[in-house]
């Protein structure tokens, strides 16, 4: 609900503020008087684009804001979370076009982008009588409105389950697809390396083994020397330690014989020439196995490099662990390679089984579209029948788009499967005799448009979700009997939507709720237009007024009282409807 409107220095209005009412507000005012002023600030809240000429003289910027009930707008919420703006149940959007041309833009106080800004009037407001901001000529709400109309929601969202599960189950299927694409790519070169790493047949230690054995053999000649050197001097030698031993273990004896404490020093002393003697033996051993072998030296330094090799390549230069764990991960990697068939084959079943699911409730929810758009043509050309539209004919255009990638295959043909089903909804419409009908938005401009708009938001009513709906120049070439019916039709919609509604016919402002007239005063020599909320003695008068022009006969105001006296009911009776269809939501949502 548009609850206020503020403007400041727009055009012939110098500040006023104008607050509306549920049900039916109706306009009324002297030609001239600036009724239009007020819906061309209402489209710059929504985010028409701004001309720096509407700044009142001497301003330095004009100002529009709307103050919205979104209490109940789940979609506006959504939008405004998803940019990162606080959302609250009375949203305030502002408007500030200075004298210059300049134009900025705030939602809840906080700058935003006009393009957030018509994204946002287009889930709270539907003005009627300016092309761009009527959410019915624009054919990407016609499918959400049929569905809503025929109450496909549950088929569509089931719909949408099935293309989602086939578009997983395909990406699963193309994963695998270039899993292995990449692995028969690297094969060869899988392949290669297992080779590599197996003609050299690596172990985990070897390499410190053959460091060893290389320090040998490259020092033979040195250890052959030097092991006989020690021989010498162990033993062979005349003053050999071993001779030397003897000699010491035997005066410790002797002196152990006059006296006993040297006893242990000789025996200790029999240990140590035992000692050397084992150390003499494996020098002895080691001498006599000692062999310069070129050829195992040459062995050992190319098999050393050879693991040099492989660690560089497939160790990270660091250990033969490493290209050992290389080894075993290629081998699996290489295992699965060979072994794709049996699960591509899994899987592409499984895209086939999703493909079916997918073309049935396709076809159900299209099948139902069908039925649907019948009943909604015929109801809307009825309804345009008694607003004075003879001739109307509508039509919903349900199209399918052949797509060679379609997801949806059927006769031989492949279709694109959008979010929203397989088919393209466009309404359609003629308002003369012998016409086709054409898209919405090559529908005639002014009073004509607005009341197939009215017609079209009467049996949409229930499905339509914008709360709030302004309708200028709806009773363009209108009168007596279809303006009292365009009236009636209004009234019955402000049911279930708050109508905003300029008028100049006295059957039409008699059936307000709320009723403000718009009339123009010299203020400091200059024209300011002003707004006023009339009561109920005014709303007779200003009814009247329209009925006999600005000489306004007791007759007049006879005629005006019952007019309104005559509009109560329905008021009585609309507002019982209200509260009727306000419990019907209540208890929907305590069963959901």
């Amino acid at each position: 609900m548009l609850k206020t409107l503020y403007i400041k220095n727009f055009a012939l209005i110098e500040e006023l503020t104008i607050e509306f009412g549920s049900g039916l507000n109706i306009i009324t005012g002297e030609t001239g008087a600036g009724k239009s002023i007020l819906i061309g600030a209402l489209s710059l809240v929504l985010g028409d684009r701004a001309h720096f000429d509407i700044v009142r003289q001497g301003a330095e910027k004009a100002i529009i804001e709307a103050v919205i009930d979104a209490s109940n707008n789940e979609r506006l919420r959504n939008l405004l979370l998803e940019h990162k703006h606080e959302f609250r149940d009375e949203m305030i959007v502002r408007r500030e076009i200075s004298a210059k041309g300049q134009s900025r833009c705030f939602i809840n106080d906080s700058p935003a982008t006009l393009a957030l800004l018509k994204a946002v009037s287009e889930l709270s407001i539907d003005l009627h009588g300016q092309h761009e901001h009527q959410s019915l000529l624009r054919v990407e709400s016609h499918q959400r409105l049929l569905d809503e109309y025929g109450s496909l929601g549950g088929l569509l969202e089931e719909y949408q389950a099935q293309l989602e599960a086939l578009r997983q189950s395909k990406k699963n299927l193309d994963a695998l697809r270039q899993q292995e694409k990449n692995l028969l790519e690297k094969k060869a070169l899988l392949e290669f390396q297992i080779r590599e790493i197996d003609a050299v047949a690596p172990e985990e230690n070897e390499e410190e083994e053959l460091l060893t054995e290389q320090n040998v053999l490259e020092n033979a000649e040195k250890l052959f020397s030097v092991t006989n050197y020690l021989h010498e001097i162990l033993y062979s030698a005349d003053d050999s330690v071993h001779n030397r031993l003897v000699q010491a273990r035997n005066l410790l004896q002797d002196l152990s014989r006059i006296d006993k404490s040297f006893a242990d020093a000789a025996t200790d002393a029999r240990s140590a020439q035992a000692l050397v003697d084992e150390i003499n033996k494996f020098v002895q051993s080691y001498n006599s196995r000692l062999e310069f072998n070129a050829e195992r030296l040459e062995e050992v330094h190319e098999r050393l490099a050879a693991l040099v090799m492989l660690k560089k390549k497939y160790g990270g230069g660091t250990s033969l662990r490493e290209v050992l764990n290389y080894r075993r991960s290629i081998g699996e990697e290489l295992s699965v390679a060979t072994n794709f068939a049996d699960e591509i084959a899994k899987r592409q079943k499984d895209v086939e089984q999703k493909h079916q699911l997918l073309l049935e409730v396709a076809l159900r929810l299209s099948q139902k579209r069908q039925e649907v758009s019948k009943r909604l043509s015929r109801a809307i050309v009825e309804e345009l029948q008694k607003l004075g539209i003879a001739h109307a004919k509508f039509e919903v255009s349900l199209q399918r788009e052949q797509n060679a990638e379609g997801e949806v295959c059927m006769d031989g043909y492949r279709y694109t499967a959008f979010s929203s089903g397989i088919d393209r909804v466009e309404f359609k419409l003629s308002t003369n005799l012998g016409e086709e009908p054409k898209p919405l938005v090559k529908i005639a401009s002014g009073g004509e448009v607005s009341r197939v708009m009215l017609a079209l938001k009467s049996v949409l009513a229930k499905s339509d979700r914008l709360p709030i709906l302004v309708f200028d120049e709806i009773d363009t070439g209108i009168s007596g009997k279809i303006a009292q019916t365009v009236g009636l039709s209004m009234k019955e919609l402000s049911c279930y939507h708050q109508i905003i509604a300029i008028t100049h016919l006295p059957q039409i402002a008699a059936l307000a709720d709320v009723h403000f007239r718009v009339h123009k005063e010299s203020e400091n020599g200059r024209t300011v237009s002003r707004v006023e909320r009339l009561n109920s003695e005014e709303h007779q008068y200003e009814v009247a007024r329209l009925l006999s022009g600005s000489h306004v006969t007791e007759a007049a105001l006879k005629s005006a009282q019952e007019l309104i006296a005559a509009a109560k009911p329905l008021s009585e009776s609309r507002d019982a409807g209200r509260h009727s269809k306000s419990k019907t939501l209540t208890a929907e949502e305590s069963n959901t």
